[in-house]
């Protein structure tokens, strides 16, 4: 394959994308005009694609069509997000922001009920259940494993989850001679969660430092085969 396999807008794409790629490593020998130029056209592009996403997917179809062409109840939730939307807006003005307030206060609430609600039931329930589920030793591992092996396995994961949950227990006893302190069992169990979460952040950063070098090799990938592709001319 050559550069002359390639169509016009294919060339254009290709070229573009090896000379930002470049641009983004020029980062290499330090902050300059080159990289912050790329960083510009990221931010633009990302805000635009936003934009137009926000038009065709929210804006159009949820309130311009509705108001339009909708039933009177579809009419009256469109023109009330439409005034919502406005007065939010309003908190890019200061001396407007107090009409913004209302919104943002009921965005930050229903923002935390959810979080809360989806933590509960989507990580702290499944989460115990998980840990009761490992003592079924029929149902959790199978046959093929041993028994001791099922046991340890479950009695490790159940030790990091409740030492893990009892590392961010805070409370403490009121004492009058000295300073407050948790109880010596929380704390000596709270030790061995702080383990646990060390060993997470651990797995965590190795996950994003393989997702960075396999970024990083496909990258130098395509700049590889982009210098070899005008080689082949």
């Amino acid at each position: 394959m050559s550069v002359f396999d390639l169509n016009n807008l294919d060339l254009l794409g290709t070229v573009l994308s090896f000379g930002l790629t470049l641009i983004v490593f020029s980062f290499i020998f330090g902050d300059n005009l080159l990289f912050r130029f790329a960083i510009h056209v990221f931010v633009g592009v990302a805000a635009g694609y936003a934009a137009v996403m926000t038009w065709y997917n929210v804006l159009l179809p949820e309130i311009a069509v509705p108001i339009i062409g909708g039933s009177q109840a579809e009419r009256f939730f469109a023109l009330l997000a439409l005034v919502l939307s406005t007065l939010l807006f309003m908190k890019a003005f200061p001396r407007l922001s107090g009409w913004g307030s209302p919104v943002v206060a009921y965005l930050v609430g229903v923002g935390a009920a959810t979080v809360i609600g989806g933590a509960v039931l989507g990580t702290l329930f499944p989460q115990v259940l998980a840990s009761i589920n490992l003592f079924d030793f029929p149902g959790s591992f199978g046959n093929s494993s041993p028994v001791w092996v099922q046991i340890s396995n479950a009695v490790v994961i159940l030790v990091g989850t409740i030492s893990a949950l009892i590392f961010f227990h805070f409370g403490a006893r009121n004492r009058h001679d000295r300073h407050p302190e948790r109880a010596a069992w929380i704390s000596a169990v709270a030790r061995i969660g702080q383990i646990f979460i060390a060993i997470t952040f651990g797995v965590l950063f190795a996950g994003v430092y393989i997702a960075s070098m396999t970024a990083f090799v496909e990258r130098m990938t395509f700049s590889a085969n982009f210098i070899l592709l005008f080689f082949q001319l």
